[in-house]
């Protein structure tokens, strides 16, 4: 699969790469001698701050039913966070702090393993900050502002100029320098990052008006306005939405924080807005290139079967050596197929593919596909583990994690570890558009079949 030389990139100069994803592979002996750029070609005056999730109330469910949208698996062998992550390193930002609170264990897990050991520069790191109490805090991070404020005797840690704010769970491919080089050229207080594409529906972080200097004259709550058409005319008074994309100065972020509104939780919706009333200088930078927030069941099925379009794919880091992404190294066996068909599919590592026909698929690690099995349009998320005799227990005696021998699957999405026992139907013939199964072990969202982590699909089962 073409993500394994993610691991082994030999990136042009400019580019920067973990030490700790570059492990030996019998295909490129040479891979453990990358050179990383010197220390100075990495900007050691912005330190990023990444959320792992935002917010309780999860667009993606049920796959953050036991994990934050930032560690939701994408394109057979990656987490969404990795996007994020491998934006800002092959942007030669080197220190990042992954800020985390819903269902964290997974997605904490992931950083720590895949990056903290990473030999980003000479005082580069991923750090894990999850939510915490305190004598002085003793409730969880109520908003973005309220865990950056609570984390500001950490965040302060370098001397940092300038704060660069990500969310972890969005899907695009961006040059953070060019942002902060034209924040630092405006001479900004703030400059916000707006999706510069023609959009007529409602992107979660707010609506900016700009003059045609880029100067936010104005910003709305996407609340008011959820009609509202984005032009993307550059003149006087146009309106962008926002990708929750922020480089805020160190200094107008603690004022902010700690000073002006030492109250607020939210920045999106109550620092912002309180910066423009103050007078600041807020500029927007508007992106024009691929970006998905995974703002529902159906973007998250469509950017997977995005990623499978190679040839047109709008998101091509998965094959960029010049930008790669990075993620954990996992050091499994190289899948195994037997007699199968595959078309139009990505296949994950370690996976075990018997007289099966697998078409326009995402197949993730560790995934177990039967005879005489069919699986189209789907994602198929795969285990953390193998295993080959079933549970020994309940209803699922007799039923391996994977699909089972002569199951037919059909746009869907199955989670991890789930069990599809032999001849099962997933096709939602009746084209169910909604359905809430989750006591059966699957939802219907957008008329995509979700079949929820460790569920168990018995023998000759029709969904």
């Amino acid at each position: 699969m073409p993500v394994l030389s993610s691991w082994c990139i030999l990136p042009k100069t400019g580019a920067t790469s973990p030490s700790s994803l570059l492990v030996k592979s019998s295909q490129n002996p040479d891979c453990l001698n990358s050179l990383f750029p010197p220390a100075s070609q990495c900007d050691q005056s912005v330190a990023a701050i990444v959320f792992g999730d935002q917010s309780p109330q999860s667009r993606l469910y049920p796959l953050t039913k036991r994990r934050s949208e930032a560690a939701v698996p994408i394109a057979g062998n990656y987490r969404l966070v990795d996007a994020v992550l491998s934006n800002c390193i092959n942007s030669n930002i080197t220190k990042i702090y992954a800020l985390t609170q819903f269902n964290s264990t997974s997605l904490n897990s992931h950083i720590a393993r895949a990056y903290s050991g990473a030999r980003l520069s000479k005082d580069g790191f991923v750090e894990v900050i999850a939510a915490y109490q305190s004598p002085d805090d003793n409730g969880w991070f109520q908003g973005t502002a309220d865990a950056i404020r609570r984390c500001l005797w950490v965040l302060e840690e370098y001397p940092v100029d300038e704060f660069l704010i990500l969310p972890g769970h969005h899907l695009y491919r961006m040059d953070y320098q060019k942002l902060i080089d034209a924040h630092r050229r405006s001479k900004a207080h703030i400059t916000v990052s707006l999706f510069s594409t023609t959009k007529n529906e409602d992107l979660g972080f707010g609506i900016f008006k700009l003059d045609s200097q880029n100067e936010v004259l104005e910003f709305r709550e996407n609340e008011e306005i959820s009609n509202h058409h984005f032009q993307t005319n550059k003149h006087d008074g146009d309106e962008f939405p926002s990708m929750g994309i922020y480089v805020i100065n160190r200094d107008v972020m603690r004022m902010l924080l700690t000073e002006a509104f030492p109250n607020v939780n939210d920045l999106k919706s109550q620092v912002i807005p309180g910066a423009i009333s103050l007078g600041m200088k807020i500029n927007g930078y508007l992106f024009e290139g691929y970006w998905e927030d995974m703002r529902s069941i159906e973007a998250y099925y469509r950017a997977n079967m995005e990623t499978i379009r190679r040839a047109n794919a709008m998101y091509n880091s998965f094959y960029d050596r010049d930008s790669p992404l990075y993620t954990l190294p996992r050091h499994l066996p190289p899948t195994l197929v037997r007699d199968a068909v595959i078309t139009d599919s990505i296949i994950g590592d370690g996976c075990i593919l018997s007289k099966c026909r697998i078409k326009g698929t995402v197949v993730g690690i560790r995934t177990r596909i039967g005879d005489n099995a069919v699986v189209e349009d789907s994602v198929i998320m795969g285990s953390d583990t193998y295993d080959h005799n079933g549970m020994s227990d309940g209803e699922a005696i007799g039923i391996p994690i994977g699909i089972g021998d002569g199951s037919h699957i059909r746009k869907a999405i199955i989670d991890k570890h789930a069990r599809i026992g032999k001849n099962v139907m997933i096709m939602n013939k009746d084209n169910v558009q909604e359905g809430n199964r989750e006591a059966n072990g699957y939802i219907i969202s957008g008329g995509i079949i979700v079949v929820i982590r460790s569920a168990v699909i018995p023998d000759g089962t029709i969904l």
